[in-house]
């Protein structure tokens, strides 16, 4: 990948795509595929991900976007109503 004089990777520049939007959208895809990454593979895959020595600075961004991600794909948990027992079923016999 050839770098141009601001220090960004080429094809950024050729897609239009500045930093932080290039690595929250990432970070959202990762969160789709592979959700509930402990924080140590996600530093890793952001390595892996983004090779380029200037998106090294991006990691942070990266990081939240994946936890914001997977807040937002994190189904609304049901409330139990307070006092009402589940039911249960009674063997008969």
């Amino acid at each position: 990948m050839t770098t141009p004089p601001n220090g960004l990777p080429e094809i950024c520049l050729q897609e239009g795509l500045d930093c932080g939007s290039c690595t929250a959208s990432t970070a959202r895809e990762l969160a789709r595929a592979c959700p509930g990454l402990p924080g140590r593979m996600v530093a890793q895959l952001f390595v892996q991900i983004h090779t380029h020595a200037a998106c090294a600075r991006m990691h942070r961004n990266f990081a939240r976007a994946y936890e914001e991600a997977l807040e937002a794909n994190r189904p609304a948990e049901m409330k139990k109503p307070m006092g009402v027992r589940p039911l249960t079923a009674a063997a008969a016999a």
